[in-house]
């Protein structure tokens, strides 16, 4: 000390008085901030030091260049690794959507003046209906020519649903060809290709062997296709009402329409019955100058069931002039087929009724006389005629010629 200034070794000794008189005693919280302190000096060091063992080569290149400028840290970079193959896509499930880049189904929905202008391809006729074939390649549906054997677009309103289950809807529009009075007819599923080009999905039903008429057809909400049926389809002056109706419901396979539910075949109309008829007469000369005859026929009706009759009716009978039995009790002619000359009370299934109808006709035979038959009819309640089960039982040949 005594090579020191005697004032500036009063200061140290008076700074040293100082920093010892503020310092902590030992104790726990001292113990705890040495030991943060100690490792953070620690941390502190190893860093530096690490720094230092790297920039040392290149602060000495540097000196050894002459380089006074410290050089830049290079960035660390990690390494590339290998190329690996990249994992498979996977399969799309479920219906295409715009996301995955696949069109959606096209839009089936025609209109009849489309489909008039195209050309279709139709499902096959029922083999033997069609003799005089009618051409089902690309063929250009007509309508009402009133030719036979032509293809036609029927009536029928056209019906819209997704009948295959692509999300897009379809056409159904029934399809007829004449081959006489009656038409052959078919139900017809169209759509159209990713061309926007109208083809043929498939055949619903036609018309054959199981029914001979369709009148109706309906799409409902699941795509399943509802066809009015029947067993008959008027003409050659057949009565409509004779027809019978049913409901037949088809669905899309994949491959084909099926039938799903409804009837699969007619049985016999619940309405008819069989009528039996027989007949006696007596022919006797009127008594005077009158060179007349009395007629007097009497036919006996049974009824062999299922059915009521709750009317008959009697054609041909009416040969001279009304003298009286049952005559008085004829209502009016009906307004249907066969205009019968008397429409009388019916006969309950099981019975049997007689009815006697007196005639004055004449007492000689004409040169171009013949033999006449005589005919019985089953009429509703409603004056409409039907027919019977068993319909040669229903006449009598007149043995006297008028």
């Amino acid at each position: 000390m005594s090579d020191f200034d005697p004032l500036l070794r009063e200061r140290l000794i008076a700074y040293r008085n100082d920093v010892v008189t503020q310092v902590a005693g030992p104790g726990p919280d001292h113990a705890r901030h040495l030991l943060r302190r100690r490792r953070r000096t620690t941390a502190v060091a190893v860093a530096a030091a690490a720094v230092v063992l790297v920039a040392a080569p290149v602060v000495a290149n540097a000196a050894l260049r002459g380089d006074r400028n410290p050089p830049v840290p290079a960035e660390s970079v990690e390494p590339t690794p290998p190329p690996t193959s990249a994992p498979p896509k996977p399969t799309p499930t479920g219906s295409p959507s715009a996301t995955t880049g696949t069109p959606s189904a096209p839009d089936g929905r025609i209109s009849r003046a489309q489909l008039l202008a195209a050309q279709v391809d139709l499902p096959n006729w029922q083999p033997g209906e069609m003799e005089g074939g009618c051409a089902t390649a690309k063929v250009r549906l007509r309508v009402d020519t009133n030719q036979t054997y032509v293809s036609e677009l029927a009536e029928n309103a056209f019906e819209y649903g997704d009948l295959d289950g692509d999300g897009a809807t379809e056409t159904v529009a029934v399809v007829s060809c004449r081959y006489g009075e009656a038409s052959a007819k078919q139900v017809v599923a169209f759509d159209r290709d990713r061309d926007g080009q109208i083809v043929t999905l498939g055949r619903v039903v036609r018309t054959g062997e199981k029914l001979a008429d369709i009148l109706a057809t309906e799409v409902d909400q699941s795509g399943s296709v509802e066809v009015r049926v029947a067993d008959d389809q008027p003409c050659c002056g057949t009565p409509w009402y004779w027809r019978q109706e049913q409901v037949r419901t088809y669905r899309w396979d994949g491959e084909r329409f099926d039938q799903i539910d409804g009837p699969t075949a007619f049985g016999k109309d619940p309405r008819l019955t069989d009528l039996r008829m027989t007949m006696t007469h007596e022919l006797v000369d009127v008594p005077g100058t009158d060179t007349r005859r009395t007629l007097t026929m009497v036919f006996t009706v049974t009824n062999a069931g299922p059915v009521d009759a709750p009317q008959v009716a009697f054609d041909g009978i009416e040969v001279g002039e009304r003298a009286g039995g049952d005559w008085s009790r004829c209502e009016p002619d009906p307004v249907e087929a066969h205009n019968p000359s008397c429409l009388l009370p019916g006969v309950p299934v099981g019975e049997s009724r007689r009815y006697t109808f007196v005639q004055l006709v004449p007492g000689t035979t004409k040169p171009d006389a013949h033999t006449r038959r005589f005919f019985v009819y089953h009429y509703d309640a409603q004056d409409r005629w039907l027919p019977d089960l068993k319909k040669d039982d229903n006449d009598v040949t007149s043995p006297i010629r008028f």
